[in-house]
């Protein structure tokens, strides 16, 4: 199989308590910490992915605010050796409630592959983690150094 490009975008959600908006899931038995938001379709841009993303895993519609960040280095794929990821963040907010409340990050994943939505406090980022994969580590860097700068 060729080489190729697989375009990822996701949403970066801070509430009044400057908590950031946090995925836990499994995904081929693999527990995951990450950013909200999916893979780009066929004939859509960025920001519908992202609205796309948020209506089909919450139930919610939201306002992309502003581009945060997009990968400026060679990421291979943790699922696919042939894949380069390259993955785009925006600042978002909610235009509606979601549908279910999230609780605080505890650092347990699900037993199957769902997906939970949980708050993290800024503070537990580091270089280490605790997201799962380097882009997301990198991205929650900047954001706390964004927030505290705020």
């Amino acid at each position: 199989m060729a080489n190729r490009f697989v375009l990822r975008v996701y949403g970066i959600c801070i509430n009044d308590l400057n908590q950031v908006l946090v995925t836990s899931e499994r995904w081929n038995n693999v527990p995951m910490l990450k950013f909200p938001g999916g893979g780009m379709e066929w004939g859509e841009g960025a920001q519908e992915t992202l609205k796309r993303e948020f209506l089909e895993e919450l139930g919610v519609e939201i306002k992309v605010l502003e581009h945060f960040y997009t990968t400026d280095f060679f990421q291979q794929s943790a699922f696919s050796p042939q894949d380069q990821i390259i993955s785009l963040y925006y600042l978002i907010e909610f235009l509606n409630n979601p549908s279910n409340s999230f609780t605080l990050w505890d650092n347990h994943f699900p037993e199957n592959e769902t997906i939970l939505f949980h708050w993290i406090n800024p503070e537990n980022f580091t270089t280490d983690g605790p997201f799962t994969f380097p882009i997301d580590r990198i991205v929650g860097m900047k954001l706390k150094s964004f927030l505290k700068a705020e």
